[in-house]
């Protein structure tokens, strides 16, 4: 059976209709929607409840359920529906392609209920979904049509009378004993027919009316209910009569209440569908009834059916259906309480964050539950607080629900109503306008990803400094210390440290740690991966646990690209999927896509293409078919290399010019650096060498190279690939100039191409012995790492059997050994015999972590190799160090001077 998600827990019996059932579930068809109409109260929710369950075995990609009811802005319909069949969006984006795309190839049913107050906002999503999908079947509940193409509607009827006396009577039953002896169960079912005769048969007004057994009897009932009919026999009628009899109906049901359940049923009209007991003890606050008769009042309520209770769930949640809410809310504005009304339910609802904000410490996760289960009262009292003379409480609840938006993909709605809250403070200068600001520039980080987060995250701290309270803008000094990226490492760095130690200072558990995963991206992007991973180890699991899950992935994805560079793809790949699982509940696609980004670029390192592929899949099918794509980090270029690994390069060359898309003019040099060397290579393999030249030129004289040592390495290897046939010996010099960059700074991967392009050249230079060694050793390293396997050079006769044989010896190397052999070929080291200065990346790591005591095999684990390369690493520093043992070691580690980078490459 198919998955039937969302659809709402049935807290009481469902009688008849299965005439209904049987007619309308024939309607129900792919490619089509059918739209149950009629007024309200005339049961077509809970027709399309039994639908959906009746349907559940036919749809083999689940059944779905959207309810409307809680919605006041018509353009978040589509958001509503993508949380509900859980497809992520782009926060700054129209979801409704999004959601289109998502459902192309699959085989549905989605109920939409209660689109009749944002109706032509529900039919436009309903007319794209069917557009693109025919596969996807819809039921929607309106109290008027869609007026969507192809819209079958089907008015749902009045009850049959033997159902309609079966759902009156198992009511009445329910509140009240049931009448003694035949003639008495005679007498109350001729009553029972004259209720439903005068109710016209309406499920809701049925349900009104046996609430009151309890109290009447069914004599009674009907007697009082005759007078107001009377009403209805004559005269214009500029109503259907079955909406007039609702109205009467709930207008005398009004009547019989008593003083306490009166007061209750207006007050709690302003309370928005999912509120607590806790919101309807408030309202004793406005005088009146004591809370504990409140209470009791909202039992009879309950009774009589003018309240719905949901009790399923850990906290009982209590809703008013809206034709009965609309009628509490006019008979509150007779009272003339509306505002003060809604004043006390502002106060109530501001008070929450507050009350949740230990959780935002310790479990995020939790926080947002807590918080989203208010949403709709929550965004209800903003609405009404920034409209009121005195904004103040409405703006600071606003900055308050910050982080709901920020993680919950509401970041189009959120960014609108703080963008509304800085407005009405922007003559201020207060800590609250601070507040405000550093919220506004959270939620645009992703919402609205570019340059305007950042400059709102300035203005924000420099406000809140102006004021005296840094404390209401901290959260904007990360995204400071990530806005300074675009002007140096060197300064990036020096913020995010200033920034968390700070946030330390001040306890500040998410700020702290979101500076460290920043810097640990600094060091990433400076190639210093030490540090950078130790950043993360530091950060990731803090964030995780407290549910800070965008960036939680953010950093996981950094670290496994950290790894992966560092030759630890396996780990790498583990990393990765545990970003995209950490991103996954937040439904939103830049952090989705980005984290999938990652995992796939890693399985193209791996060879597993198909798999890459498939990490991809779900982001290239959301937005495929978009007009303006959004920002996904990375995915150009990833979808380039998944295109060059299937030698298409000139498929390649469109996916990285795709990158800048936004620009007016193109221009490589708003690429990333790391596209514009995979634009170099795809070019080059298109027989384009003269344009992949001038493409690596300007990068090698690019600022941004010269602070990115694989950068730099990656446009030496690219230019020395060029002049294989051209100019041997200056590719000769070019690839020996990168190998020694590569192995400065640890990039085991540029390491191993690195040999492989050396191989090739030496094969074709005639150095047959030199090019076996090093393609053997490369295909060891290959092997050892995980990366993707590389043809051998191939030659015949006497040629090729020195080849092969040299082969066998280089996969008798490790990779040290094979860099030292090429250098060897190459002619003299260019890094002395002995000192600190003649150890290589490697064996300085692992000097490092020896002279600060980790045993062989922490140092293994902190490294990613095995415990016999630490063992041969550390003989290796021994032998040029001229040392002992670890004690000489760390002795001579302590005394010796710093070495230029130290300030980067070390942790914190």
């Amino acid at each position: 059976m198919s998955d039937v998600r969302h659809v709402p827990a049935e807290l009481s019996s469902f009688v008849g209709r299965a005439e209904e059932l049987a007619a309308a579930g024939e309607a129900v068809a792919a490619g089509r929607v059918l739209t149950l109409t009629g007024p309200g109260g005339c049961g077509k929710t809970r027709l399309a409840m039994r639908l959906c369950r009746a349907a559940a075995g036919a749809w083999p990609d689940g059944v779905f359920w959207i309810g409307l009811e809680q919605e006041t802005d018509g353009g978040q319909v589509g958001r509503r529906m993508a949380a509900a069949l859980d497809v992520p969006l782009p926060a700054d984006r129209d979801p409704v392609p999004v959601l289109a795309a998502a459902l192309r190839e699959r085989e549905l049913l989605v109920v939409v209920d209660n689109c009749e107050h944002v109706l032509d906002d529900a039919a436009g999503v309903v007319a794209a979904v069917l557009a693109e999908c025919p596969r996807v079947a819809v039921v929607a509940t309106s109290r008027s049509r869609l007026g969507v193409p192809g819209e079958r509607v089907w008015p749902v009827p009045p009850m049959r009378l033997a159902d309609a006396l079966e759902l009156f009577l198992e009511r009445v039953r329910a509140g009240a004993p049931d009448a003694a002896g035949p003639a008495a169960a005679r007498a109350a079912e001729s009553q029972a027919r004259r209720i439903c005769d005068r109710l016209d048969r309406l499920p809701l007004a049925l349900e009104l009316a046996a609430g009151w057994a309890g109290a009447l009897s069914l004599a009674q009932i009907a007697d009082s209910l005759s007078a107001p009919y009377t009403l209805l026999d004559g005269g214009a009628r500029t109503t259907p009569f079955r909406q007039r009899t609702l109205q009467a109906s709930m207008s005398w049901s009004h009547d019989l209440l008593d003083d306490d359940e009166r007061v209750l049923f207006r007050r709690a009209g302003v309370l928005e569908p999912g509120f607590t007991a806790d919101a309807v003890t408030r309202l004793a606050e406005l005088g009146g009834p004591s809370a504990g008769r409140l209470l009791r009042a909202l039992r009879g309520l309950i009774d009589k059916s003018l309240v719905v209770a949901d009790t399923t769930g850990p906290v009982a949640r209590y809703r008013m259906l809206g034709v009965v809410r609309a009628y509490a809310l006019d008979r509150l504005a007779a009272a003339r309480e509306e505002t003060a009304a809604r004043d006390l339910h502002l106060d109530v609802h501001a008070s929450l964050p507050a009350e949740l904000a230990p959780l935002l410490e310790t479990d995020k996760d939790a926080w947002r539950a807590r918080l989203g289960a208010a949403y709709p009262n929550v965004r209800a009292a903003i609405e009404w607080g920034v409209s009121r003379p005195d904004p103040a409480l409405g703006r600071r609840l606003a900055a308050d629900c910050a982080w709901l938006w920020h993680l919950e993909g509401r970041g189009a709605e959120g960014a609108a109503l703080l963008r509304r809250a800085a407005a009405l403070g922007a003559d201020e200068r207060s800590p609250l306008q601070a507040r405000v600001l550093a919220a506004l520039a959270l939620v645009l980080n992703t919402a609205e990803p570019g340059i305007e987060a950042f400059e709102v995250a300035r203005a924000a701290r420099e406000l809140a400094e102006a004021t005296g309270a840094p404390e209401a803008a901290r959260p904007a000094g990360p995204l400071i210390a990530l806005g300074l990226l675009a002007t140096g490492l060197p300064e990036a760095l020096a913020e995010a440290r200033a920034v968390r130690e700070e946030a330390v200072r001040a306890g500040d558990g998410f700020v702290a740690d979101s500076a460290e995963a920043i810097i640990g991206l600094v060091h990433v992007l400076g190639d210093d991966y030490r540090p950078a991973i130790e950043c993360f180890e530091r950060a990731v699991e803090r964030l995780v646990a407290r549910g800070d899950r965008g960036v939680a992935s953010f950093a996981l994805g950094w670290w496994a690209l950290a790894a992966a560079r560092s030759g630890a793809l396996e780990r790498a790949a583990e990393l990765a999927g545990r970003a995209v699982a950490t991103a996954e509940p937040l439904r939103d696609l830049h952090w989705t896509g980005s984290a999938r980004v990652v995992l796939a670029e890693i399985r193209i390192l791996q060879g597993r293409l198909d798999e890459a592929a498939a990490a991809l899949e779900p982001v290239d099918r959301l937005i495929d078919g978009l007009g303006r794509l959004p920002f996904i980090t990375g995915w150009e270029r990833c979808k380039a290399m998944l295109a060059l690994g299937h030698d298409r390069p000139r498929e390649a060359v469109e996916w990285c010019w795709r990158e800048g898309r936004w620009q007016e003019e193109p221009d490589a040099a708003w690429l990333a650096p790391d596209t514009q060397l995979v634009l170099a290579a795809a070019l080059r393999r298109s027989d384009a060498e003269a344009a992949a030249a001038r493409l690596l030129d300007a990068l090698s004289r690019s600022p941004v190279t010269g602070r990115m040592p694989r950068v730099r390495a990656g446009v030496l290897d690219e230019l020395a690939l060029l002049s294989h046939d051209s100019d041997p010996e200056r590719a000769l010099r070019l690839h020996h100039e990168a190998l020694r960059i590569h192995a400065d700074h640890g990039l085991v991967l540029g390491l191993v191409a690195g040999l492989e392009s050396l191989a090739l050249l030496d094969l074709r230079r005639g150095a047959v012995k030199t090019a076996g060694v090093l393609a053997g050793a490369a295909a060891r390293a290959r092997a050892e790492l995980g990366a993707a396997p590389r043809p051998l050079p191939a030659a015949d006769g006497e040629e090729g059997r020195e080849l092969r044989a040299a082969v066998e010896r280089g996969r008798a190397m490790d990779l040290d050994a094979a860099v030292a052999h090429a250098t060897r070929a190459r002619g003299p080291r260019r890094r002395p015999e002995s000192g600190w200065e003649s150890l290589t990346p490697a064996e300085r790591s692992v000097a490092g972590l020896a002279a600060e005591g980790l045993s062989n095999p922490e140092i293994a684990a902190r490294l990613f190799v095995s415990r016999g390369t630490v063992k041969t690493h550390l003989a290796h520093v021994y032998a040029k160090l001229q040392v002992a043992n670890r004690t000489e070691l760390a002795r001579a580690s302590a005394a010796r001077p710093a070495c230029e980078g130290d300030e980067v490459r070390r942790p914190g």
